[in-house]
């Protein structure tokens, strides 16, 4: 069994209600064990006063940071030094900065070039660079309007709890969808992770799909589009197709390689019925993109259509022009 990894988690009060601290100690603790927990703020202010009994209840050490000067945010300077200060104390893997202000975007940028892994946790208004800095980014809001809508289901029909996971996506404002990472790109991403990393029999174990689509985007989570489980997310796109292998379920592409024949099939009849000896290589690229719109040369595993081409029987490429830039398709004779 693998040792779990020791957290630091520092949250900015300046922008983070109180009403997020349980689920933010309940998230952290699915990726380790949190040693240090502070939060930062002026404990003097009366807007403060709501914290109380929450940090009592957490266990959370309030660090006082008056405000020196109005305007200035004297909490976050008073956050990156902790921070500094943990992070050569060598007695924590990983960090866990909550905020929604993208000042802190440069502390998460250096504590990951120091091997500390980072998570972050704010509002959907935090701005892309602070997301993208964190090796896993967690929607606030959304992790709260999850726990409660499963409390009130609980609460009001027990009985619910089980296909509460095979139930249909919640819906999200297109604000929301706006703020996060769009689903065509998560899906083209996955197409990408697989074509590169996934086995043609068997294509991509599920788990490893998920850990490496959270190092593209680390705001991935299928709970930002109303699902509890990837594999329930993925049953979102008709490209994919799922199988136990095992009992690890295993990701592919559907309908991959019978695809891909039908495209060579198309092609060879097209240099037959054009009846040219030689057709320049863009011309039979743009004729493929608006027979096949659809078709990417990238999700069958090929660097570029050149490499493609040289791939089909019955097909040859001619490279002339200076570098030979100029490259031409004939069919074999």
């Amino acid at each position: 069994m693998t040792e779990e990894k020791r957290f630091a988690v520092l949250i900015d009060s300046d922008n983070v209600s109180s009403k997020y601290i349980k689920y933010i100690m309940d998230e952290i603790s699915n990726y380790g064990i949190v040693t240090y927990k502070r939060i930062y703020g002026d404990w003097t202010s009366t807007s403060s006063s709501s914290w109380k009994n929450v940090l009592l209840e957490n266990s959370i050490t309030p660090i006082q940071q008056y405000s020196y000067t109005v305007g200035k945010n004297a909490t976050d300077s008073a956050m990156i030094i902790d921070a500094m200060d943990i992070l050569y104390s060598s007695k924590v893997e990983g960090f866990c900065i909550v905020s929604s202000d993208s000042d802190f975007t440069r502390l998460a940028v250096r504590l990951r070039e120091s091997g500390m892994m980072v998570i972050g946790m704010g509002e959907k208004k935090t701005p892309l660079p602070f997301r993208v800095a964190c090796n896993i980014f967690k929607y606030l809001d959304i992790l709260t309007e999850d726990a409660e809508t499963e409390e009130e289901e609980i609460t009001l029909n027990p009985a619910k709890t089980k296909s509460a996971e095979a139930a249909p996506p919640d819906s999200r404002s297109q604000k929301d969808v706006a703020d996060m990472t769009d689903l065509e790109t998560i899906k083209q991403a996955m197409i990408n992770i697989i074509n590169e990393n996934g086995d043609e029999a068997r294509g991509i174990d599920m788990g490893e799909l998920g850990n490496r689509i959270l190092k593209r985007h680390p705001d991935f989570d299928v709970r930002n589009y109303g699902y509890t489980k990837l594999s329930k997310f993925l049953t979102t796109f008709d490209c994919f197709e799922q199988t136990e292998i095992k009992k690890s379920i295993y990701v592919y592409l559907k309908d991959n390689k019978a695809n891909i024949d039908h495209v060579r099939k198309e092609l060879l009849q097209y240099m037959q019925e054009k009846g040219e000896p030689e057709v320049n290589m863009s011309q039979l690229n743009q004729w493929l993109v608006s027979r096949f719109p659809q078709f990417n040369v990238k999700n069958y595993g090929y660097k570029n259509f050149s490499k493609f081409i040289g791939d089909i029987d019955g097909l040859k490429i001619k490279s002339s022009g200076a570098n030979g830039c100029v490259k031409k398709v004939s069919l074999l004779r």
